[in-house]
């Protein structure tokens, strides 16, 4: 028998996000009609956030149109050391260092960005979100609404990621993220908040897709091998991905 609650938050989390379906419904409009514009939808987070970006596009069941930009400096790849998850905490937090990603990510007027930050409140998801807007992009903010009333920005600004997106689609994960309460201590283990992002990036790729092929745009689906994808239909997929970047 389990001896803890996490099954049950985690269920209670993603039910909540049920309260977010207008707003979802208004996202993937947004998105499949930048797709089917000829436009790109852009995901972008840092640290654990870089998770619902890399569960986007390229994995089995996600398709062409969808473009995840992740600046592998802004990933850990071990706790300590170079690439450990302490020097990451500290860059994202720097401000005017995103802008030296982005401005060589292929971003066009008309994309759509989605920022993933459950804390909504660092330089590095607030000045994403805020360099798209300036180039002409529509921003959909996926961030702790909770955490968002209750923190303050590291910026100087005092921006938070929901004050600069143009949509806000809240995660419904408590402020401090972990669920699992012990005994011996007043801080809980387990986290959510990536759990609750994963389902709301699964809810606009899903969505966004119903919504383009109801609009008759064909999709360029990467597929499981169970599912009838194979090595080579699979590469064709990323041929068709690199051609869109490169006839933008």
């Amino acid at each position: 028998m389990l001896k803890t609650n996490y099954l049950d938050s985690a269920v209670a989390i993603l039910t909540e996000i049920k309260e977010e379906e207008e707003v979802i419904s208004q996202a993937a409009q947004l998105c499949a009609e930048t797709i089917k514009g000829g436009g790109l939808v852009h995901l972008f987070g840092s640290g654990h956030s870089v998770i619902p970006v890399m569960d986007a596009f390229p994995r089995y069941g996600s398709y062409v149109g969808l473009n995840p930009l992740m600046d592998p400096h802004l990933m850990w790849f071990t706790p300590v050391g170079s690439g450990g998850a302490h020097e990451l905490i500290w860059l994202e937090r720097q401000e005017g260092y995103i802008e030296n990603f982005l401005m060589w990510q292929d971003l066009h007027e008309g994309d759509v960005l989605i920022v993933f930050s459950h804390g909504g409140k660092n330089a590095a998801p607030v000045e994403a979100a805020q360099y798209a807007r300036d180039k002409g992009l529509k921003v959909i903010g996926v961030t702790c609404m909770a955490h968002q009333k209750e923190a303050d920005s590291s910026l100087q600004s005092g921006l938070l990621l929901s004050d600069v997106a143009d949509i806000a689609i809240d995660t419904h994960a408590p402020i401090a993220d972990a669920a699992v309460e012990l005994k011996t201590t007043e801080q809980n283990v387990a986290a959510t908040s990536t759990v609750a992002a994963v389902t709301v990036v699964q809810l606009l790729v899903g969505e966004t897709a119903v919504r383009l092929e109801e609009m008759g745009h064909e999709l360029d689906i990467f597929k499981s091998p169970t599912a009838g994808g194979s090595p080579e239909t699979n590469a064709e997929v990323f041929k068709i991905f690199k051609k869109t970047l490169q006839e933008r």
